[in-house]
């Protein structure tokens, strides 16, 4: 039973001077901050909650048992309040004032667990109070006091108060510890084995010097790529550096700004700019690998020349005058070859080739003649070979040159009659004329396709428009021929060009397109179709790699064949067939099953609810 008790003045007066004390206590000590007058308002606020604090005791000894009750809560309340003011001190600067050491200096941790602490307990005292003080005052004139209702006003005010905390700290814990979930596929690239071979094979030392602010969500991708790097070797050295910090060293290595990665040997140096933000660095990270090679090859390799022959109408990187070869150029090729830092030139019969193939000529390279060599030219290139000299020649079977001078010291014939395939072909005019599109990933064991041999069908080679090549027989024994790629065993030599299979006089079979030749320190690789190299086929990933390991071998760079290490995303292609599955499966089938599926279960259940119950007998046998 509710006691009756005397009816007090109005409670909310000293709850408001508690709360006026508590914000003078916060101006002295987070707005002024310093001075006489940081101590005038915090002695002032401490004497205003003292107050306030001596009021409330006295109001509750002389209350009712019911009022007494809620007096005493309120009371304990400003104690807590308090309790959060004294725990602040404890962790302020106040020592200080007296010329000791701050909380801070002696106990850190302690320190800063006050620091979150005297927060949190004032919320949970100053939210009870308030709505403590709500519910007081509309039974302020009552002959009773609902005690339940003023608890059930604290126990609300707590739980304001820790949801008020929580979010704090989720917010808190959200800033410290800022990490971002992006669902897009995105890695960085991982050091690719090429890389790898050229750090394990260092003969002098090389500094890689990341010029990074600290903290950079950047500098991060790329230390985890060096720091995979440079346990390959001890030659291979990691240095962080900061542009502001360390404006000599970055002048030194002709550094301009942070994101920058300069590869040092000795007074050369190559630089790799990565953009700071990590958004805009994503495509430079997925591609990493290739940049970092192409840095190691500069300032590794020794410069090789490599001398394309020009004069007798071959594909070329520049743009004919005349406009009349409609074929596709050599642009992305010479991109390829320069990013493996060879020197690239054109050598013609003006330049020298009726004469001699200069010395300095580590590969003379000829891509789809239209016209035959001069005597004299052929010669000379023959001269070349069998000093030692190395030889790359791609030939087309619709131009009908078949370079037989050159070709037959070797020991090989062009055949120029085009190969075609009904059964694996590259589709590009849909129409019967893409079989002679030859695709194969029918590889040997040579080193001239090393990588292709080792990925096979995942990285087949696209030979637009191919002839064949037929190793000599009885040739000496000196000289070496191996047939590094075959075409797929359905081929057949479309004698007749009309790209249909027409037996007995056709057959099938796996025709050999190329041929890799080696005497003594000469090596030649004769590959029968130019268009594999052009800028419309190398952009396939089997002919990319085939263009390395050919030059690679070529240019006796073995050691730099392998994969590049990427992260970047590839297009799924589908043919015409394969778009045209695809769509009539998502418009009609798709749906088709989702709807039958549908009327299969509703048809089952209605059998299920319509099926009649089974009837009931009582009563023993008549």
């Amino acid at each position: 039973m509710a006691l009756t008790s005397s009816r007090p003045g109005p409670s909310a007066r000293w709850s408001a001077l508690w709360g006026v004390g508590m914000s003078l206590i916060f101006v002295g000590e987070r707005a002024i901050g310093a001075g006489s007058a940081r101590g005038v308002a915090s002695v002032a606020g401490l004497v205003l909650v003292v107050v306030a604090m001596a009021a409330r005791a006295r109001r509750a000894s002389g209350a009712g048992a019911d009022r007494q009750l809620t007096e005493r809560l309120l009371l304990r309340l400003y104690g807590l309040g308090l309790l959060a003011v004294i725990l602040y001190f404890v962790q302020s600067d106040l020592p200080t004032l007296r010329g000791g050491l701050p909380l801070e200096h002696g106990s850190p941790k302690l320190a800063t667990a006050l620091a979150a602490l005297w927060p949190a307990i004032w919320i949970v005292a100053a939210w009870p109070i308030a709505l403590i003080e709500m519910a007081y005052a509309q039974m302020l004139k009552a002959p009773r006091l609902e005690t339940g209702r003023i608890k059930d006003a604290m126990y609300s005010g707590l739980g304001v108060g820790f949801a008020v905390i929580f979010a704090f700290t989720i917010v808190y814990v959200s800033a410290e510890r800022d990490h971002k979930f992006d669902f897009a596929y995105f890695r960085t690239a991982r050091p690719g084995e090429v890389v790898r071979k050229i750090v394990r094979t260092l003969d002098n030392p090389i500094e890689i010097a990341a010029f990074f602010p600290q903290g950079n969500e950047v500098r991060e991708e790329v230390d985890n790529y060096l720091n995979d790097l440079a346990k390959e070797s001890g030659q291979l050295t990691v240095t962080h550096y900061d542009f502001d910090i360390d404006p000599l060293k970055a002048k030194e290595y002709g550094v301009s700004a942070n994101g920058t990665l300069a590869f040092v040997r000795g007074k050369r140096h190559e630089l790799l700019g990565v953009p700071l933000q990590l958004e805009s660095a994503r495509n430079a990270l997925k591609t990493l690998d290739k940049e970092v090679q192409q840095r190691f090859m500069v300032i590794v390799k020794q410069t090789k020349a490599a001398y394309f022959t020009v004069g007798h109408g071959e594909r070329t990187w520049q743009p004919a005058a005349n406009n009349t070869d409609k074929r596709s150029g050599l642009l992305k090729l010479r991109e390829v070859m320069q990013d493996q830092s060879y020197d690239i030139r054109e050598f013609g019969a003006s330049d020298g080739l009726i004469q001699d193939v200069p010395k300095e000529a580590t590969a003379l390279i000829i891509i789809g003649p239209t016209r035959p060599f001069l005597p004299d030219e052929s010669a000379a290139v023959n001269r070349y070979v069998k000093n030692g000299g190395r030889l790359l020649v791609a030939l087309d079977p619709e131009n009908h040159v078949d370079l037989k001078a050159i070709l037959d010291p070797l020991q090989v014939e062009f055949h120029d009659t085009t190969l075609a395939n009904d059964q694996v072909f590259a589709r590009r005019t849909h129409t019967d004329a893409d079989r002679t599109n030859i695709v194969t990933a029918t590889f040997s064991s040579h080193p001239s396709v090393t990588t292709l041999m080792r990925i096979g069908q995942r990285a087949p080679v696209v030979l637009p428009g191919a002839g064949w090549i037929d190793a000599k027989r009885g040739r000496p024994i000196d000289i070496q021929v191996d047939s590094p790629i075959k075409a797929h065993y359905a081929t057949w030599a479309d004698k007749n060009g009309n790209f249909q299979f027409d037996p007995p006089g056709e057959t099938r079979r796996a025709w050999e397109v190329a041929a890799a030749v080696s005497k003594g320190q000469s090596r030649a690789f004769i590959i029968a179709d130019s268009d594999c190299f052009s800028d419309d086929a190398i952009v396939m990933p089997g002919n990319e790699l085939l263009t390395l390991d050919v030059f690679h071998w070529i240019m006796g760079d073995e050691a730099y064949q392998g994969l590049v290490s990427s992260e970047m995303d590839l297009p799924v292609t589908h043919t015409r067939k394969q778009d045209v599955v695809w769509f009539y499966s998502t418009v009609f089938v798709a749906p088709a099953l989702v709807l039958g599926f549908g009327y299969l279960t509703t048809k089952k259940r209605r059998r299920k609810t319509a099926a009649p119950a089974a009837p009931t007998t009582t009563g023993g046998a008549s």
